[in-house]
């Protein structure tokens, strides 16, 4: 099982961009059943929230509801996940609070990979961190 990021979902449903095609074989691969991956309630949350920026409110719920059904069921992190998290987000500078939470939900998971194109989540011990795109995010499709 992957974890997603935000942004993945973002890119998968969002203007051209380079990551926009990987991410939306990344869904495609699920709706087809050779990937299993889910995301946080969180994840969902800040989707919407971005989504709600740039379209219609109507549009940002639907695709937010659309992906909520297409990685149920949805993890959600208790208060273990919370302290591990703050314990990420001392030790990584380039963490920020949000990220930690879904780095530390990911590894309590002992999940597969956390797909993000954020960087940040590099590095952090216990964690399989892919972008979209590359050659370790294609092993997963494959």
């Amino acid at each position: 099982m992957i974890v997603l990021d935000t942004n993945v979902l973002v890119y998968a449903v969002g203007a051209e961009h380079p990551l926009r095609a990987p991410s939306r074989r990344l869904f495609d691969a699920i709706e087809g059943g050779r990937v299993q991956a889910t995301t946080t309630v969180e994840v969902i949350q800040e989707f919407l929230h971005v989504r709600a920026q740039r379209r219609a409110r109507g549009d940002a719920t639907r695709v937010a509801d659309a992906f909520r059904r297409a990685l149920t069921p949805l993890l959600s992190p208790g208060e273990g996940e919370l302290q591990a998290a703050l314990r990420l987000f001392e030790r990584h500078e380039r963490l920020r609070a949000f990220d930690a939470l879904l780095a530390a939900v990911a590894i309590s998971q002992d999940a597969e990979a956390l797909v993000s194109a954020d960087a940040a989540f590099a590095g952090i011990r216990g964690l399989r961190h892919v972008s979209p795109g590359s050659p370790a995010f294609e092993r997963l499709l494959a």
